[in-house]
């Protein structure tokens, strides 16, 4: 891709994971709402706010592709952060994609759009014997307000594919973690997703062709709940870490 690519949130943990493992691979221009640290390049860093339309249209001018991380991250998050730093700040972004001729998002989306479905299946979800799997294809059921704005996220993702012909992939992350996956923590491990296989997953993100998608980002457990086939045939997703190589640990 010879045009640079837009990663909004780009100081947050996924962020700092797509750099780490891909940030010699592209021309980024990284966008968050706080300046940039030591650790980010700043050569081309805006600092805004996805809520706003006017900067976002800024940012976006000259972009191939966009990356969606920015928003309030906690799980615990009232409805009006939400609704404005998730719902308000994803239209925002779409909306100044199409308007500039852009035709591929990336949108982090997360567990916690389908995490209800948890609530009778714990803890057999979580262990290697049980074969259920959500693949993408079930309805969101949101275990939390912030669940509630990414299932949001992934619906206005699908309008503006329909109605602006817009390539959106949603990404349900996982449990991101850097180094070892949560040993003690069952549920941690089914869902663990290491910074390698999250780079290479929004590398794949960028560079195949889809028109609208919703995948799993977790590594290759043996623990799942979620399936990575949609993610290995559309994508070409190819994850090399697995929880249960740290069980010895």
């Amino acid at each position: 891709m010879d045009e640079p690519v837009l990663l909004t949130g780009a100081a947050g943990r996924v962020g700092r994971a797509i750099l780490d493992g891909i940030g010699g691979q592209y021309d980024w221009r990284l966008l968050d709402r706080e300046p940039p640290t030591d650790d980010l390049p700043s050569d081309d860093y805006v600092v805004a706010d996805v809520t706003d339309d006017e900067e976002i249209r800024e940012a976006m001018d000259g972009v191939g592709a966009v990356v969606h991380l920015a928003g309030d991250p906690r799980p615990e998050a009232p409805w009006d952060s939400v609704l404005e730093n998730n719902i308000d700040g994803a239209r925002a972004v779409f909306e100044a994609a199409v308007n500039a001729g852009i035709e591929k998002v990336a949108f982090a989306s997360s567990n916690h759009a389908v995490g209800a479905y948890e609530n009778d299946r714990t803890p057999d979800i979580y262990r290697t014997g049980d074969d259920y799997r959500l693949d993408g294809s079930e309805l969101p059921r949101p275990s939390n307000l912030y669940g509630v704005s990414k299932a949001a996220g992934e619906t206005l993702g699908r309008y503006y594919h329909d109605h602006h012909g817009l390539s959106v992939v949603c990404v349900r992350i996982g449990n991101l973690t850097k180094g070892h996956p949560p040993i003690d923590y069952e549920r941690g491990q089914a869902m663990w997703l290491s910074y390698r296989d999250c780079a290479h997953l929004f590398d794949r993100c960028l560079r195949a062709d889809y028109g609208y998608e919703i995948v799993y980002g977790i590594s290759d457990n043996d623990r799942k709940y979620y399936s990575l086939e949609r993610a290995r045939e559309v994508l070409g997703y190819d994850p090399q870490d697995n929880s249960a190589e740290f069980d010895d640990a």
